[in-house]
């Protein structure tokens, strides 16, 4: 006998990832200040009490966001990486190239690392360790791949790199320059003449 409510499909996953993936949707898009754990709750479609069964908070929330982010962003740089032939100073440029397929593919508001640090300014903020994790294992990929290429100083030489990657992440969120990954791989090749 149908009462003429409709039952809610119930959403695949476990709650945990249900939340993740309805804040990872939203935290991206609209940003970590803009949207209230009451937005992400809905959109997960999970009681209130399951969001503080898995995250004590927010700022958790946002952390295991970000955690998952950067594993995700890991994987697929060094699963790219991997199959990137040729010598030392091509491996250097594809970096460029890797980052503007996941660019297109995951961020067409720009890296959500950065975005994430502008608003979480509180130097603080549990966030924090986990984007500045991030810009370290990006600067360390840089290292390894210019080391590669017997640079005369790779130190200075990833730094310059890293801030032509840094630089190119920054301006796609903001759309002012076309093509910004293309540029600074135009940049590094210069460098690395």
């Amino acid at each position: 006998m149908s009462t003429g409510t409709a039952t809610p499909e119930p959403r695949p996953g476990s709650a945990r990832e249900r939340l993740l993936d309805a804040a990872s949707e939203l935290f991206y898009r609209h940003g970590i200040r803009a949207v209230g754990i009451d937005t992400v709750i809905e959109r997960a479609g999970v009681a209130k009490m399951s969001l503080y069964n898995h995250f004590r908070s927010k700022d958790e929330l946002v952390v295991a966001y970000l955690e998952r982010r950067e594993q995700r962003w890991s994987e697929f740089f060094d699963a790219e990486l991997r199959a990137v032939g040729g010598a030392p100073g091509d491996r250097v440029l594809a970096v460029f190239d890797i980052l503007a397929t996941w660019l297109e593919r995951e961020c067409p508001r720009g890296c959500a690392f950065v975005n994430a640090e502008a608003e979480l300014a509180d130097p603080r903020h549990p966030a924090q360790a986990v984007i500045e994790a991030d810009k370290a294992r990006l600067r360390g990929w840089l290292a390894e791949l210019v080391a590669e290429t017997g640079a005369a100083a790779p130190g200075a030489l990833a730094d310059q790199l890293f801030l032509l990657l840094e630089g190119a992440l920054v301006t796609t969120g903001t759309g002012r320059v076309r093509d910004p990954v293309g540029i600074a791989r135009q940049a590094a090749a210069r460098l690395l003449a």
